[in-house]
């Protein structure tokens, strides 16, 4: 089964659904860093010498926004992104 169809399937128990959505925005912020360090055209070990950490950190901060695990701070998300010539915008929508 591809990945499509085992995400479709999934998404159609309300429960997977409920949490999906829940998530929508990790899996934004997500898209859109890896999206802009593709556009640098650098690698995590790139990024991680730039901001002065290590390889495995970049890792980490990337998978945390969609494992739930951890948390990355507002301040190292925009270190990311400086590094990549990027900023963060933050937009609050009311319900």
């Amino acid at each position: 089964m591809k990945h499509k169809e085992l995400k479709r399937k999934a998404l159609k128990r309300s429960s997977v659904k409920k949490e999906y959505d829940r998530l929508e925005p990790e899996f934004t912020l997500l898209r859109e860093m890896l999206r802009a360090r593709n556009k640098a055209g650098l690698t995590q070990a790139q990024i991680a010498e730039r901001m002065g950490t290590k390889p495995p950190s970049i890792t980490r901060l990337e998978s945390s926004l969609t494992s739930g695990k951890h948390s990355p701070s507002l301040a190292t998300i925009k270190k990311y992104l400086e590094v990549l010539n990027c900023r963060l915008e933050i937009k609050i929508i009311h319900n």
